[in-house]
């Protein structure tokens, strides 16, 4: 069932067409939307819509437009975080120039605008309401990235904070979408935008996981990044928390180490021997199962199969 809808935004894209100039302005977006991602969040889109008893054409260009936001955000993010990879393929700004990819991502938020003015205007002004709330709240939550950066003191409670705001507020945009489309309750509306921003949490805290233990044929990234960059994860804040409990400095050590493989290799290894996956494994749980719970508060008389469906197809990935 999952494919039915992905054959929705794949067959729209293949027909969306960029103008041919400046080659270097539109290339890049053709290059960056033909990577082999996940649209979980047009998915998402169409599948609250049908849930809500639209069809999902109905909400084809909402769900589209929440496309472009997040690869316009992925091809920012790529620079400030000078990733090589994205997708097991280089980055906008590695194959062309940070430049060109600033200019082309800011086409891709236009973009991203014009095509959610083509819905139905009885649903605009929400519809722009909601996209204008998450597009701030997301780039709020970079900056929250970025400054963690800087900062030696940042809280589990801050990091859950920040990927609440880059990541899981455009899951909950994106459902909520679905239900404004389909005329659904205000109390309805919250719900399945909740059920998405959990399930953007315990999403985020997976690819946290997946970053440094997952299968490194299967993640499209370079395994161990968040390592090798000193990023302050919740892998990293969990271990942090212990190791403080037990006066061991050994991840200040870890940190200083030139040879990348090598920390990587050991970050990992102590990691295990400090129960870090486990208990960070733990977050995960809370997460999901609230998210579940906001799921079923939603009324309706449509099946919620197609979204459990997806739910379970996150949670049991390795990429």
């Amino acid at each position: 069932m999952l494919d039915h809808f992905n054959q929705k935004i794949e067959s729209y894209l293949a027909e969306y067409n960029f103008p041919y100039s400046p080659k270097n302005l539109y290339e890049p977006l053709d290059y960056f939307l033909g990577l082999s991602g996940k649209r979980l969040r047009p998915v998402l889109t169409l599948m609250a819509a049908e849930l809500g008893g639209k069809d999902a054409v109905e909400a084809i260009h909402a769900a589209i437009s929440i496309e472009l936001f997040h690869n316009f955000s992925l091809i920012h993010d790529d620079i400030m975080d000078n990733a090589p990879i994205r997708r097991g393929l280089p980055t906008v700004h590695e194959k062309w120039n940070s430049n060109i990819a600033i200019l082309s991502g800011d086409v891709l938020l236009v973009k991203s605008y014009e095509l959610l003015s083509k819905q139905s205007s009885e649903h605009i002004l929400e519809l722009y309401k909601l996209f204008n709330k998450t597009a701030i709240e997301v780039c709020e939550g970079q900056q929250m990235d970025m400054d963690f950066e800087e900062r030696e003191d940042v809280t589990i409670e801050e990091y859950i904070s920040m990927i609440r705001l880059k990541t899981s507020v455009l899951l909950g945009c994106a459902l909520e979408f679905g239900f404004i489309i389909s005329n659904q309750s205000e109390l309805n509306r919250k719900s399945i935008y909740e059920f998405g921003v959990n399930l953007g949490i315990a999403f985020q805290i997976q690819d946290d996981i997946l970053d440094l233990f997952g299968d490194p044929e299967k993640v499209g990234k370079q395994v161990g990044g968040d390592v090798i960059s000193n990023k302050k994860t919740l892998l990293y804040l969990v271990a942090e928390n212990i190791a403080k409990k037990l006066n061991d400095n050994k991840l200040d050590n870890l940190k200083a180490i030139k040879d990348l493989n090598k920390k990587v290799q050991e970050t990992s290894q102590y990691y295990i021997e400090l129960g870090v996956l486990e208990e960070t494994k733990n977050y995960l749980n809370h997460y999901y199962n609230q998210a579940i719970d906001s799921l079923e508060s939603v009324v309706s008389d449509k099946s919620k199969v197609n979204l459990l469906e997806m739910v379970n197809y996150l949670f049991n990935r390795q990429s």
